[in-house]
């Protein structure tokens, strides 16, 4: 190859990885063994990952780390899980160990663990589709997944989907074709439910508990969820709005403190009381979970009173009363 060819090569590779090369990479650049050698001896290089060098001086930053264990791990290897979700913007939080998924017949740890590293071996999830110079991963539906398999807890793997909904980084379909293409997926008919009540815009674990434990489970009628609202000159989004009752249902996480936001909250209420008598019930985590069956007494008189025609009925829980009354 030629010297100025191999040279630009060298520098778009560097470019592109965050000052970061393996060991093939600078033999292919050029530089010998011993050139190499020299320069960790003399500290211009440094060695992030055995066979992996920094080809700079200073603090190696987050981005070069994720370069240098993808190029540790090898070919197909794309970061996953955890890791993938913190490029992708899912969560802000850098992952504690380097999550990497490669194809099920490489097992580049297999005689020595890769510092730092957690290697993952799946067919199942797929590249994002990306330029060279960007770090590769899952896809964002594929990393919602697998993030979803390893979660503790439903409640937990919810989170993850609700989280990438929330911030429109992947939609119901798209997950859902994820899904199919997996053989193998935990709650998958759980995931399923959860789904089609995203895609009426119950994305949050509480929001999700409203909808199945309270309304569905005593057979309320459906309402609006993350309905808008317009009073005066401002549009408010109901948690769930039952139009035709005057009847909204607000869900109020564990994070609802007594400050500015339940002022408005409380001037909100009372607006929609006194433009058109509307009726505002504030959940929160218990009244959706212990209290659930107490919950779907209150909306269910509220809705008849106002002319729900329906009935409601006792739910699967032992002791349930709704409509026995």
């Amino acid at each position: 190859m030629d010297p100025n060819t191999q040279r630009r090569d060298w520098f778009l590779t560097l470019d592109a990885q965050s000052g970061v090369a393996d060991r093939s990479q600078a033999l292919q650049a050029g530089y010998s063994r011993r050139a190499m050698a020299h320069r960790l001896k003399s500290a211009k290089w440094r060695r992030v990952q055995r066979g992996v060098y920094a080809t700079f001086t200073g603090p190696v930053h987050r981005e070069a780390r994720l370069w240098a264990a993808l190029r540790r791990a090898g070919p197909g290897a794309m970061l996953s899980h955890e890791t993938a979700g913190e490029v992708h913007g899912l969560t802000d939080k850098p992952s504690a160990k380097i999550h990497i998924t490669v194809p099920p017949n490489r097992h580049p740890a297999h005689y020595r663990p890769i510092a730092g590293v957690v290697i993952h071996r799946s067919a199942q999830s797929l590249p994002a589709r990306l330029p060279e110079w960007e770090l590769p991963r899952t896809r964002i539906e594929d990393t919602v997944l697998d993030l979803v398999a390893t979660a503790r807890t439903f409640d937990e793997a919810y989170s993850w989907i609700s989280r990438a909904l929330s911030k429109h980084l992947v939609s119901v379909g798209m997950l859902r074709e994820a899904m199919g293409g997996r053989s193998r997926i935990r709650w998958r008919v759980w995931l399923s439910e959860a789904l089609a009540d995203a895609d009426e815009g119950a994305y949050f674990p509480l929001e999700r508990r409203y909808a199945r434990d309270v309304e569905r489970a005593h057979g309320l009628p459906k309402a609006e969820r993350q309905a808008g609202r317009t009073i005066g000159d401002k549009t408010h989004y109901k948690d769930n709005w039952y139009a035709d009752y005057r009847v909204c249902v607000e869900l109020d996480g564990a994070s609802y403190h007594q400050n500015d936001q339940v002022r408005q909250d409380k001037r909100r209420d009372n607006l929609n009381l006194a433009v058109d008598a509307a009726q505002t019930y504030r959940f929160g985590p218990v009244e959706v979970t212990e209290r659930a069956c107490e919950s779907a007494a209150m909306v269910a008189a509220t809705l008849r009173r106002r002319g729900w025609q329906g009935q409601p009925h006792p739910c699967r829980r032992a002791g349930c009363h709704v409509g026995r009354q």
